[in-house]
């Protein structure tokens, strides 16, 4: 896809942002201008303990082109504190596309540069590949790479403390190590080393003071790579926590174009410029940036860039679409293996953490439900996937008999219904889990309405399973299958509101809290329907009516007294907001299943319509190429929060899959 320059002013470009990953969890980030405006940027973002303990070592790589004559242009583009612009690299930008790699096209002093960003799967390299298109004489490149060296979501200050010396590690390539951390290197062949050891002050971070967060970061740089270019020639430029001495940037980068390629051969047509194919090209490519490595063999799925780590209701839900319905069903068995084998008394995490042998949070009571759901996908989807299905039956018997009998905070099934029922005051544990100090901003206590969609489906799931593997000698697919059927009839007994002809979203007691959000579609999306007939269509219609946008479905109605237009500001405002109004993309794969389910070959065009609608924002806002995380309320619902987040994508790609045909 190719971003039209021409029709965005230079204000509006840092604004735009590119992202390539490198299965670790880290990876190269910044705007397409070459701004950054995060303290998420950065060039070399690597992963010490994939796919956490992240560090931003190289921030940028500054170019500048010199003339014989003196004559010199400046292609990096960066903001300063007092909203100075310096230098202004994007006036020599012609092009930028995102297809397999980011590629940019810059014209200045006669000359013209083709620069493409690698980030090679499996190690923290970045590969910079500078192509010359045009010149009229012989020139000169000074590259000048700008450290950080901090974790991802700190700010370096100039200090005395950063080593700066830079040593000889091998053929053109040279060594450094800022803190004694982690050793980084730059290859730049046939380049001098030009030594000139100085702090660069005052980077200025739009995006993050946007948020209320700090939003100045000082960077180092230790000298420059000066190499002589002409017409016709090509450079490899190699950023690595590893010595690429020997090591051929052009032919890395080939063998990834390959690897990424062969992504695209589960595409369901060869066209390459409608807008179905750039839709579903463009989700193929986004969905292998989430799939990481954790540990030395595990594979799990980043919730978000550039800052969020692996989630499990994230990585769950996103499964399917990222993994089932592209064809990477090994993966997504480790990926499983990953979640279910780090269950805890029936619970399965909420997030890893940031930081290796920090706590895992099992604050979630959905997570376990949505294993059901991925399973249920990769029995349909898996080659022969009954030898993992098998291995995995004690895990979620396990996740049952723990959430019919009780766990933590409070989850238990109620005899007299057998409805799930949650109570932990002061911890979030539904997907709508924005909490300030002690505020849980939406609390839904007592018996949720997705949750017990969910936990419907995970006891019939888990009898088919048993009926499908024939592991029920002892008739507990019957026992399981008539415990459903208790949750189906106590839940449409006690979650149906007859005044506004859909559900309730939560029932805490006498309480029964009649606000408009999505949850209640769980009840007619999931695999197996809690609703069916007039009330199914009626629950559909009501949120297409209040929730439904381009961009996603609001949490919240309208007129509700707690609706949020917004999500912007500080934290305490966007997590007052974060599900009280705001759109979240990845409920447009649930609204598209109700739509198909409920009225058919009409519903199927629709839910075509609507995730067609989303290709603007995938190629020219946010993260190109990706689907943010979400948008404000109301028109013209601006992109917010982490500009690439994996349900927004696995969900859309899963939904495109069931409508494209």
């Amino acid at each position: 896809m190719t971003l039209p320059l021409s029709s965005s002013s230079p204000d509006e470009l840092p604004r735009v942002e590119w992202l390539d990953t490198n299965d670790l969890g880290g990876g190269a980030t910044a705007t397409v201008a070459g701004a950054s405006t995060r303290r998420y940027h950065g060039l070399l973002v690597a992963a010490l303990a994939p796919p956490v303990a992240r560090r931003v070592v190289v921030a940028k790589l500054t170019e500048t082109l010199w003339l014989s004559d003196g004559q010199r242009a400046d292609l990096d583009t960066q903001t300063w504190a007092g909203g100075a612009v310096s230098p202004e690299g994007f006036r020599h930008l012609t092009a930028f596309r995102r297809e397999v790699f980011a590629v940019w096209e810059f014209a200045a002093l006669g000359i013209r540069l083709r620069r493409t960003v690698v980030c090679p799967a499996g190690e923290n390299t970045t590969l910079v590949l500078y192509e010359v298109l045009e010149a009229p004489a012989r020139f000169t490149l000074d590259l000048t790479p700008l450290l950080a060296d901090r974790d991802i979501h700190a700010l370096a200050v100039a200090n005395a403390v950063l080593d700066p010396r830079v040593h000889e590690a091998g053929p053109d390539t040279w060594r450094g190590n800022c803190y004694g951390v982690v050793d980084w290197f730059v290859r730049v062949p046939g380049a001098a080393w030009v030594p000139d050891p100085q702090w660069h002050y005052g980077f200025d971070y739009p995006d993050e003071r946007a948020r209320g967060l700090e939003d100045r970061e000082d960077l180092f740089a230790p000298g420059r790579f000066s190499v002589q270019l002409q017409a016709g020639q090509r450079l490899g430029v190699t950023l690595s926590t590893t010595n690429p001495a020997g090591r051929d940037a052009f032919a890395l980068a080939d063998k990834e174009a390959r690897r990424r390629r062969q992504l695209l051969e589960s595409a369901t047509t060869d066209a390459a410029t409608d807008a179905p194919a750039r839709l579903e090209r463009a989700l193929l490519l986004a969905a292998d940036q989430f799939v990481v490595r954790r540990g030395r063999a595990g594979k799990s799925i980043i919730a978000g860039y550039p800052w969020f780590a692996d989630w499990g209701r994230d990585a769950l839900i996103s499964l399917p679409g990222l993994l089932l319905h592209t064809g990477r069903a090994d993966e997504a068995r480790l990926v499983l293996d990953t979640f279910l084998s780090a269950r805890r008394d029936g619970l399965l995490p909420n997030n890893f953490p940031d930081q290796p042998g920090a706590d895992v949070g099992y604050n979630a009571v959905d997570s376990a439900l949505w294993a059901f759901v991925a399973l249920h996908h990769y029995a349909r989807l898996a080659p022969d996937p009954e030898p993992f299905l098998r291995k995995q039956l004690p895990a979620l018997l396990d996740i049952l008999t723990h959430y019919q009998l009780g766990t933590h905070f409070g989850i238990h099934a109620d005899p007299a219904d057998h409805l799930i029922t949650v109570g932990a005051p002061g911890v979030q544990l539904t997907w709508m889990d924005a909490k300030l100090g002690e505020w849980i901003v939406t609390a839904r206590l007592g018996k949720v309405v997705e949750i017990n969609a969910l936990w419907y489906n995970a006891q019939l799931i888990y009898a088919d399973l048993l009926r499908r593997l024939g592991a029920d000698p002892d008739g507990a697919a019957a026992h399981w299958a008539a415990q459903a059927e208790l949750t189906r009839a106590a839940f449409v007994t006690q979650f149906w509101n007859e005044e506004r002809q859909c559900l309730y979203d939560y029932i805490d007691g006498r309480f029964r809290s009649a606000s408009i959000r999505p949850n209640q579609l769980f009840a007619v999306s999931l695999p197996h329907p809690v609703l069916s007939g007039p009330k199914a269509k009626a629950v559909v219609r009501v949120v297409e009516e209040q929730l439904l946008t381009p961009r996603g479905l609001r949490t919240l109605a309208p007129g509700h007294p707690d609706y949020k237009p917004f999500y912007q500001g500080d934290q305490y405002h966007r997590d007052a907001a974060y599900h009280q109004g705001t759109v979240w993309a990845w409920l447009l794969g649930p609204f598209c299943d109700a739509l198909v389910r409920t009225r058919g070959e009409a519903g199927r065009k629709r839910a075509r319509q609507l995730l067609l609608g989303l290709l603007p924002h995938i190629e020219q806002e946010g993260i190109i190429g990706s689907i943010s995380e979400v948008f404000d309320a109301t028109a013209p619902h601006r992109a917010r929060g982490c500009p690439a987040q994996a349900w927004s994508v696995g969900e859309v790609l899963r939904a495109w899959r069931l409508v494209a045909g």
